[in-house]
């Protein structure tokens, strides 16, 4: 019975093991990263400037769908070094290859990663590339008083346009969910999951320029106008409302960082490694609960609708986080507490670590650092991702093998 706290010694021998490979996906994954956003900085400049910016919704929807590949791809990697996988190979379950289970993850790793936000940070660095690659034009226009389009590649598509992409790309959306639902083909889940990025994406833009409109109206309306006096007056007068309202603010992010996050990567793994479920009849299984869901199922179909559009976002950020926490919970809080200061320690010592390196380095003028801060960035985020993909596998790996020894079936279903 392997112990929870042995969780580093088993994250380090994984990662030990299966080093060459970790190492060969992150690189072939930053490459990419690399060309596509490239790319994006390129294309987005010359005439018909609203087909070169759908160009570059369709390179960021290309971006998070590497990160996607990548991070299957490593996952991956570290199967046959699992003792679970061992365990299942010895008991006769054939090995899923690689095509495979990237085709039956990417819908649920869709769903993920656009709840919990991550396409956020691949917006950011096309944005961050577009200044850096264009930085001279955007100063001689800000020099001259003139008008400048760079850094705006993500947010000058016209609302017609998004909402014409939005059509086509729902239309592909749910012809592939469809054929997915019906197991036919190869590839389909990942195209089902690259037209739900590119609708979400096409869809920015008229969403933004609708809000906005909507927003500017609603301002200049009584009810808003006296509701935000209201607000105002309660931040003033209610006891303990500062203080409650900032203990809040200040340590919701962390709790983010340090507990959600790291679970959200471990319902990827258990993706990768098959032990994923988002359905709330799994959450509640054998308790009390389960008689709602029963009774919710059994409902009406308009009710039944109505509560998913209720709670679809909550259900859709939450619900997986939630299944991967009670499978992992079944091995123990010390096996959970362990992974999340672990990763936490990952993250924090790579910072440390890269800030030592700089130190040491050194350097006389500030602009060297524009050529040497590269290669010392790439190798903080090579080694803190391969150790962290190695600790999401030794998590899973530990709490499956718990569970397979005490003879329960660590599964999501």
């Amino acid at each position: 019975m392997p112990s929870p706290y042995s969780l580093p010694l088993h994250a380090l021998r994984l990662a030990g093991k299966c080093a060459l490979p970790l190492i060969l996906w992150f690189a072939a994954g930053e490459l990419a990263r690399f060309a596509l956003l490239y790319g994006a900085t390129e294309v987005a400049y010359g005439d018909f400037r609203q087909v070169r910016l759908v160009a570059v919704m369709t390179l960021l929807t290309l971006i998070v769908l590497s990160a996607l590949t990548v991070a299957a791809g490593m996952l991956y990697s570290l199967r046959n070094a699992l003792w679970e996988t061992r365990a299942r190979i010895a008991d006769g379950v054939p090995d899923e290859r690689f095509y495979r289970v990237l085709d039956r993850v990417a819908p649920a790793f869709a769903v993920l990663y656009l709840a919990w936000g991550f396409h956020v940070e691949d917006a950011r660095d096309i944005f961050q590339m577009d200044i850096a690659h264009n930085f001279y034009e955007m100063t001689s226009a800000a020099f001259f008083g003139e008008g400048t389009t760079v850094g705006r590649g993500l947010i000058d598509l016209d609302w017609r346009v998004s909402l014409g992409a939005m059509v086509v790309t729902f239309g592909l959306k749910t012809l592939f969910a469809k054929f997915v639902e019906k197991n036919q083909g190869r590839f389909y889940g990942f195209l089902a999951a690259m037209s739900e990025f590119a609708f979400v994406f096409y869809g920015l833009n008229a969403t933004v320029a609708i809000a906005d409109a909507r927003s500017e109206w609603m301002s200049h309306r009584n009810v808003v106008a006296n509701t935000k006096d209201v607000w105002t007056e309660a931040q003033k007068n209610v006891p303990l409302w500062e203080a409650v309202t900032g203990w809040f603010g200040e340590y919701w992010p962390l709790f983010l960082d340090a507990v959600a996050v790291p679970l959200a990567w471990l319902t990827v793994a258990m993706l990768i490694f098959g032990s994923y479920s988002d359905e709330a009849r799994t959450l509640v299984k054998g308790t009390r609960l389960e008689k709602g869901v029963d009774r919710l199922e059994g409902s009406h179909d308009l009710t039944q609708k109505s509560f998913d559009h209720l709670t679809g976002g909550f259900r859709d950020r939450w619900l997986p986080l939630a299944n991967s926490l009670r499978l992992v919970f079944g091995s123990g809080f010390p096996l959970f507490g362990m992974m999340c200061l672990c990763y936490v320690s990952i993250k924090v010592a790579g910072d440390y670590a890269q800030r030592g390196v700089m130190t040491l380095v050194g350097s006389r003028e500030e602009w060297a650092w524009a050529y040497q801060a590269p290669p010392v960035e790439f190798l903080r985020q090579m080694i803190v991702t391969v150790l962290t993909m190695a600790l999401l596998a030794a998590a899973y790996d530990i709490a499956a093998t718990r569970a397979r020894l005490r003879g329960e079936a660590f599964t999501g279903a």
